[in-house]
């Protein structure tokens, strides 16, 4: 391997996609997912991993981002929690960029209207201001929001 390619190799992202069943009961949602949140971002910083979850009814969708050894680590740590069920990959590849640079998180709203981006407080979740998405971000979301209505194809 040359060094171009050894350097190109070592540029390029791991991305996965995946669906469960969010077994958080409801009435505890809202505070659960703030924590899980917060404790996700903080983690996934220190690991280099970033990407976005979008929060449907009863199902999660996620895609993350970064080195695969730590990405697929995470996601198995994931298929062990048991506030998730029914853990499906929808997508793993390897990619030039990274599409969500930050963590990003939004619940998926009714057909034909925006999605609400969501921000952790110490208390849960709740509305944040939305941002503008690139073409990159919404083919990605799409994936996921398919996925959210169990739409997509899985891996």
């Amino acid at each position: 391997m040359t060094e171009t390619e050894r350097t190109s190799a070592e540029d390029r992202v791991f991305r996965l996609i995946y669906r469960s069943r969010n077994l958080i009961p409801g009435p505890d949602r809202k505070v659960e997912h703030g924590a899980l949140f917060s404790h996700a971002r903080s983690n996934n910083k220190q690991q280099h991993i970033s990407g976005a979850l979008l929060l449907s009814g009863d199902w999660f969708v996620q895609t993350l981002e970064g080195d695969e050894d730590a990405v697929r680590a995470l996601y198995t740590t994931i298929e062990g929690d048991p506030r998730h069920d029914s853990v499906t990959l929808v997508d793993t590849q390897t990619v030039e960029d990274r599409v969500f640079a930050r963590w990003a998180m939004t619940e998926v709203a009714a057909e034909g209207e925006p999605d609400i981006p969501l921000i952790a407080h110490r208390d849960g979740i709740s509305s944040a201001a939305g941002r503008g998405t690139t073409q990159d971000q919404e083919a990605i979301l799409d994936v996921m929001r398919q996925a959210s209505r169990g739409d997509a194809a899985t891996v």
